[in-house]
């Protein structure tokens, strides 16, 4: 404990400090002291009240609502340690923004989460630690080493113990390119697979057909990286019911609720809405709070850093094959 309080040091910006201190708690040491303040013209700056020349640190930010501020204060952050000596800097960013724009999906468009990786590792960071990433391939955007994290051992446990409670259930597929992961979970939980045949018409808009698989009767479970802004649950979850479902779960790593998800989820039929606090909930949730149910990714991320400090593996958390069944 003494030696890892003077040689590890974990920051926490401004976006989830709730999640810092869970992390911290688990690996069995304070929260670093430091701060970000702004000034009045918007800009940041943050200050370190303690030493951390020739430290390992670790500095947790995800890049959530307002994206844009919590990427420049992350970058603010990896600077600030830079500059006072760190030996290490590790960015533990739970949620990663912008890693939709993962490729040109038509012309005179950029590839922003490359941009984006470019611009942290420029910053000075020597490794990132990250959870779900939208599209997996972000990690070979970074040249430097990359921990991929999984909600699914959290996820699992979370559903083996409610099992008893559900009767059938069958692991649904929002869409054929989420069949591998739904594949594991529904090996994991011993239940039946389906999934949803999905067509996207716009960036706000998906059409949902048929199902392949049969649903009826069964609680369903669908898992997903994110809700967004919702449409693809709320519609996957009208047509699961119109097929007969007797219930349907939603579980998400990033909780997003961007724009209308909120209004989309209240008017939507599924029962229960599981996500992980990789994003902190805030007020906008309210009308759906009776439905959510928040678990922690606090013990993954603190063994996550533990390991990396002391230089032991991390393939452990990746789940039963290493890899979630997603990669």
């Amino acid at each position: 404990m003494t030696e890892l309080k003077d040689s590890l040091k974990v920051f926490a910006g401004r976006a989830n400090q709730e999640l810092a201190r869970k992390v911290c708690c688990h690996v069995g040491i304070p929260l670093g002291n430091a701060r970000t303040e702004s000034f009045p013209d918007g800009e940041l700056i943050v200050k370190l009240d303690e030493d951390v020349r020739g430290r390992d640190c670790f500095v947790i930010q995800p890049t959530c609502q307002p994206v844009n501020d919590t990427l420049v204060e992350l970058l603010i952050w990896i600077d600030c340690l830079m500059r006072a000596s760190a030996k290490r800097i590790t960015a533990v960013i739970p949620y990663f923004g912008y890693a939709r724009q993962d490729r040109k999906s038509e012309g005179r468009t950029p590839i922003t989460a490359k941009m984006v990786a470019n611009i942290i590792t420029a910053a000075g960071v020597d490794r990132v630690i990250t959870m779900d990433l939208h599209a997996a391939q972000v990690q070979g955007f970074f040249d430097l080493p990359v921990d991929h994290l999984l909600a699914s051992p959290v996820f699992t446990e979370y559903y083996r113990a409610e099992l008893p409670k559900l009767g059938r259930i069958a692991v649904v597929s929002p869409d054929p390119g989420n069949l591998k992961a739904a594949s594991y979970y529904a090996e994991m939980l011993g239940a039946d697979l389906a999934f949803i045949d999905k067509r996207r018409q716009s960036g706000m808009q998906v059409a949902m057909t048929t199902i392949v698989g049969d649903v009826a009767d069964k609680t369903v479970l669908m898992f997903d990286d994110m809700i967004t802004t919702g449409g693809t649950v709320a519609e996957a979850s009208r047509i699961l019911m119109d097929h007969g479902a007797r219930a349907v779960h939603i579980a998400a790593t990033h909780g997003v609720f961007a724009g209308p998800a909120v209004e989309r989820l209240v008017k939507s039929p599924i029962s229960r809405i599981v996500v992980t606090d990789t994003v902190p909930m805030d007020n906008r949730i309210a009308p759906i709070r009776d439905r959510l149910t928040v678990l922690s990714v606090a013990d993954l991320f603190g063994e996550a850093i533990r390991r990396i400090h002391l230089n032991q593996s991390v393939s452990i958390l990746f789940g039963k094959d290493g890899n979630g069944g997603k990669r």
